[in-house]
């Protein structure tokens, strides 16, 4: 059976060892331990794939307790369909709230242009020259489908 010491899997992942350790501390992982004391983590596949779907999980944006559960399932018997299940309904509800947040901050976009074009007319108005600004203003702040 192939084993992965911890160094091993934070070269590979490129995370430090300590995001390992916090995983397993937050029950995402459990490494068997060996050695005087149980000081040495050793890590299985499935550990390794476990640590893969974290941090896939975790780019997209799923909470640790999504995570969690998600992974639980992923322990569950041969039947993938109730894991599909709940991943589909996570990826849906975050889709929500992302979408949301992505709506939100095409508001604030919209409300700092207005706010930039506002202080450009009052600097033109006093005969000042606006100082030329490193922002976005003229591009478009719409997603690109």
């Amino acid at each position: 059976m192939l084993t992965y010491t911890i160094t091993d899997l934070a070269r590979e992942f490129d995370i430090t060892p300590r995001a390992i350790r916090f995983y397993e501390d937050q029950g995402l992982l459990t490494p068997a331990r060996e050695g005087p004391g149980g000081r040495h983590r050793v890590y299985t596949g499935q550990d390794r794939t476990r640590l893969k779907l974290t941090l896939r999980g975790k780019r997209l944006g799923l909470t640790l307790s999504e995570i969690k559960t998600i992974l639980d399932l992923y322990e569950s018997p041969k039947d993938t369909v109730p894991q599909l299940k709940v991943f589909l309904e996570t990826l849906s509800q975050h889709r929500q709230v992302l979408e949301q947040q992505l709506e939100d901050l095409h508001a604030t976009l919209d409300e700092v242009s207005q706010h930039e074009a506002q202080c450009l007319a009052l600097l033109e108005a006093a005969g000042e020259t606006p100082p030329p600004a490193p922002s976005r203003r003229g591009k478009t702040t719409t997603p690109s489908h």
